[in-house]
Formats: structure tokens, sequence, C-alpha cells
């Protein structure tokens, strides 16, 4: 809104030449939607209790018995700060920015009837595997298709420290980008188990990607980096850095102890936006670096499920995911996600080195 309303009055007072910039636009819609959460966190959450919206607890995890009826579905106040901030900060003309939040709403969507069931049936199940996987297919084969019917996009995969190499998958793309998505979704679902676990590495992750999409819109940058250029998804920075500040803003609420849980609303919209910033951004090898934290969670519960059936009940880790093992160990909550948030860090710092070493 703001761009639209005030970089037309650049002409007669340069003062209004600032909304131009892609950089102060995307500071200011991270300030607004951490400002946003902030205010509204308290009302939200009094909101939710009223609704008797509270979390269900694994029976198996009896450390976590006294937040049991802690408000779920905070997911919804990040998409109300994230939405409001991209409304006034955002170019709105820009096809890319509305399919981002197409994304991040639509899982959003899977994870609202996950966690409205959930409420409903007051168990811990929710809706079946099945239809959760259904929906979030459908949601990311609508993404990669209108993607995919861009011309400016490319179907070639970029491989880390080769830039001579980038096989073409052609129409293969498309089911690979599904599954990018998907998996991205159901890896922070999982990692969502402690106080501020999931959203702090999910920062770190957006943060990198707003670096390497701000790079892809930039020609100049992009030249010299060796990035594939793609005109028009720099405007995607400023989701990025409203993202980062409604998860500022959620995290504020959600640090131990926690007063919120995002819920199935939260970390399924969470996981598959930041699986197509990554398609977006022609950096889908580098999430996996970036987001390795998601990646060990996930296969810790494969590793474990496996494992269980093929040696007739024997376990590998004391319980999955992974957090789970080690508060079983006795170490304590707190220093489980600080330990988990500083690997994202440096899992982060990581898939930046990738700009320079190809």
């Amino acid at each position: 809104m703001f761009y639209h309303l005030l970089t037309p009055l650049a002409s007669e007072w340069t003062l209004f030449n600032v909304f131009r910039y892609l950089s102060f636009r995307s500071m200011a819609a991270l300030v607004t939607a951490l400002v946003i959460s902030i205010l509204i966190g308290p009302r939200f959450i009094a909101w939710l209790r009223h609704l008797k919206c509270g979390q269900h607890i694994h029976e198996d995890v009896t450390a976590h018995a006294a937040k049991a009826g802690t408000p779920t579905m905070g997911g919804l106040m990040m998409l109300f700060a994230l939405g409001v901030s991209l409304l006034l900060w955002a170019d709105l003309t820009s096809r890319y920015v509305w399919q981002t939040l197409f994304v991040f709403a639509g899982f959003g969507l899977v994870g609202l009837w996950d966690d409205l069931s959930k409420i409903r049936q007051h168990t811990n199940k929710g809706i079946s595997a099945k239809a959760k996987f259904t929906g979030q297919t459908m949601v990311a084969l609508i993404a990669m298709w209108l993607l995919w019917a861009d011309p400016a996009y490319s179907s070639k995969l970029i491989i880390p420290f080769f830039k001579d190499w980038t096989p073409d998958l052609g129409l293969f793309y498309i089911p690979f980008g599904i599954l990018v998505m998907v998996s991205a979704s159901n890896a922070v679902n999982l990692t969502d188990g402690l106080d501020g676990l999931a959203i702090g590495p999910a920062i770190v992750a957006a943060l990198v990607m707003a670096i390497f999409i701000y790079i892809t819109g930039n020609a100049r940058f992009a030249s010299y980096l060796l990035i594939p250029y793609m005109p028009g998804v720099g405007e995607v920075t400023v989701f990025c850095a409203a993202f980062i500040g409604a998860g500022l803003g959620f995290l504020w609420f959600n640090a131990y102890p926690a007063q919120v849980f995002m819920g199935d609303v939260g970390s399924l919209s969470i996981g598959g936006v930041l699986g197509y910033l990554a398609l977006l951004a022609k950096q889908e090898l580098v999430l996996v670096v970036v987001g390795g934290l998601f990646v060990a969670e996930t296969l810790s519960v494969i590793l474990q499920v496996s494992y269980f059936r093929w040696t007739g009940g024997k376990r590998i880790f004391r319980m999955a995911p992974l957090h789970h093992h080690f508060e079983l160990k006795g170490v304590p909550e707190s220093k489980i996600i600080i330990r988990f948030w500083i690997t994202s860090i440096l899992l982060g710092l990581l898939a930046l080195s990738v700009l320079k070493l190809r």
C-alpha cells in the first residue's frame, strides 16, 4: 500500500524515494510484523483460551504434562501479522509475492484442518496422514504449476559447489518441487515439539533464503555470484522479512515456558513456504543444509520406525524425534533448544558459503 501510494510522490518530494528501495521496505516489513505480533499476542492468546483451543500432550512425554491445555494454533497470529505487513510494504503487483503467500496460507489451511480436528476429538491424532498428505500435495501442485508456467523460470537443478553442472529435470521438476515443499512442511512439523524449537531454525532459514532471493532478483549480483537471474523475484525479500518479523513476534510468546504453541497451522505453513522459497531461489539442495536440523529430526523418526520394525521392537533412540531422545536422557529443555538454535545458525552460515565456493 505504501509502495503504491508514496512512490509516485518521489518525483516531487525526494524523501519518498526511500520507498523504492527493497532494503528499506524489507526492514520496515520486518519491524511492522514484529510489532503487530507483540501487540496482538496477549489478546490473541486469551481468545484461544476462550475458545478452549488447548494443546493435547503426548502421554509418553511425562515432562510435558504441565503444558497440557496451553493454547495452540499460534500460527494464525503469524499469518495475520505477515499478511498485514505485506499489504503495507510489498509491491502488490508482484505475482511472486502472491504465489508465496498462497503457499504459506494453503499449507496453513491444511494445518488448521488438522488442529481443529484434534481439538474437536480431544485427542492428539487429528486428520489422517492420507488426508494431510493429499492437502499438502494439492497446494504444492498448484504452486509448481504456476512456476512451471512462468517463462522466466528454469527447470535446471543447481548443484552447490559445481558451477558447470546444472542438470535439467524437465517435466520431472514438478514432482521434485512438490517433494521439496511437502517434505519441508512435514520436517518442520516433526521438529515442533519443544518451546521455540521449530521457530528459531525457521527464522534462520528464512534469513538465508532472503539473501538468496534478493541476489536472484538482482541482475548484477546474480551474474557475479553465478546464480540464475529471475526478474521480479527480488520482491519476495519483503515476504521473507515479514516472515522473520512475525516469527520473532511469535517467539516472544513461544519462548520457554511457552504461552502459546504454533500448532500444525504454523508448522506446516512454515515448512511449506521455506521449501517454496528455496525453489524460487533455485537453492533446493542448499535448503537441506540450512534446514539440516529439520532433516536430522525427520531422519531420526525414519530410522527409529525402520529399525523398530526390522528388529521386532528394538530402538535406536530412546524416543523420536531427536529432541525427545535428549529429553529422556535428562538434558533440560531450555538447553536442548539453545543448542539446536546454535546448530541451525552454524548450518545457515555454512549454506551461505556456497555463494562464493563455486
